[in-house]
């Protein structure tokens, strides 16, 4: 893809549940290659917003292009965003029954067709890369919440996606577990991995994104390269990071 056209396009999307509007003409661009932070308050819209990308939430006004794809087009082909978009969340949903490699070479074989030779070795290399490989014959309930979430990534990695989500994925790991899970999306985003990350760790925020979406009240309130987070220009970003959430 070229990289001056947008991989991500939000153009003044509109969502609302019941009432509440929740998201209120939210416009951003996502280039190849870049990582974009969301930040904000519990409600601002911040995983609504993730959520509309991945086509898991339909918006009611405005325009969502991915990957080359309008999301609201009659003709939209969801199996292939589903490919091109890998999304993770803070809950693992990693099989019980199945090991690791099972968990990961899975999507593979039944959404890319792979056979199971191809689908173990594209595994084996992702769950590498997370730093999880020995680990790959172990049960989900044999890991700690730090590998779970690290698996997860490496599943979605297994899809070999264009552009990784991530929503609030340390949000539930204490602060140990959260540096090794912050450390595998920092080599993801070293190695040219296009991320959106709805995030609370606002120091990995400022060191990795390009890009710091701040939302407030459904809207993007400011926006900027990581330095906005130590020179706020508007009272609602001061109070945020002031307040270290």
């Amino acid at each position: 893809m070229n990289d001056n056209v947008p991989i991500v396009r939000l153009d003044r999307v509109e969502k609302s549940f019941g009432a509440a509007r929740v998201l209120d003409g939210v416009s951003f661009d996502v280039h190849p290659g870049q990582v974009v932070a969301i930040v904000g308050r519990s409600g601002s819209g911040k995983s609504t917003a993730l959520r509309c990308i991945d086509r898991l939430e339909t918006i009611d006004g405005g325009r969502i292009t991915v990957c080359g794809q309008a999301l609201d087009s009659p003709s939209l082909d969801l199996r292939r965003l589903r490919r091109e978009v890998g999304i993770v969340f803070q809950s693992y949903n990693l099989f019980p029954h199945l090991t690791v490699m099972q968990n990961v070479s899975l999507a593979p074989r039944k959404v890319r067709r792979k056979s199971a030779a191809e689908a173990n070795t594209i595994a084996q290399r992702v769950l590498q890369q997370v730093g999880m490989a020995d680990k790959a014959q172990a049960y989900p309930e044999e890991l700690s919440g730090g590998q779970q979430q690290r698996v997860a990534i490496a599943r979605s990695l297994a899809m070999e996606p264009q552009l990784m989500l991530f929503d609030e994925v340390t949000s539930a790991l204490d602060p140990e577990l959260t540096g090794e899970v912050l450390q595998v999306m920092e080599s993801l985003a070293k190695g040219g991995m296009t991320m959106i990350l709805v995030t609370h760790e606002m120091a990995f925020a400022a060191k990795v994104a390009h890009q710091i979406i701040f939302m407030h009240a459904g809207r993007v309130h400011e926006a900027g390269g990581p330095e906005i987070l130590a020179d706020p220009q508007t009272p609602e970003l001061r109070r945020f990071v002031g307040n270290g959430l």
